[in-house]
């Protein structure tokens, strides 16, 4: 696929025959009779990588580069275990972990563990802010 524009938002009106789900099914194949058939599964509806990298390139494009970096957060997350995800939700929550080296553990984990250095650089940045706030201890 091409890199997206704005002119391509929203994703799958505009670009729905390039748009696939994980196991290649486009968005106007999902149908509530191919859902009943069992053509469709949950797999089909969930977000992909592509799909999320493409939505940071159109909100690049329109100068939220904050919303671009969220959408490329969220397309490292993707493959991660969701009890992981809420696991991580819960430990940056401000005075949920007392020790820095809890964060960074984790951080270093989602770079090597799930490839997602983005996310790790993200939570590296919350223990230092943490650390500077006195909402951690440091080590």
């Amino acid at each position: 696929m091409k890199k997206p524009t704005i002119a391509d938002y929203p994703l799958a009106e505009t670009q729905g025959d390039r748009i696939r789900g994980r196991r290649g099914i486009a968005p106007d194949e999902i149908t509530l009779d191919a859902v009943l058939s069992g053509r469709v599964e949950m797999e089909d509806l969930r977000i992909t990588q592509d799909a999320l990298r493409a939505q940071a390139a159109i909100a690049d494009a329109a100068g939220r580069h904050t919303l671009a970096r969220n959408f490329e957060r969220g397309a490292e997350l993707v493959d991660v275990p969701q009890d992981v995800i809420m696991d991580t939700y819960e430990m940056l929550r401000p005075g949920r972990v007392r020790s820095k080296s809890i964060l960074t553990d984790r951080a270093e984990e989602f770079r090597s563990r799930y490839g997602a250095p983005l996310m790790a650089d993200f939570i590296d940045r919350a223990a230092e802010t943490y650390l500077r706030r006195g909402l951690l201890k440091e080590e």
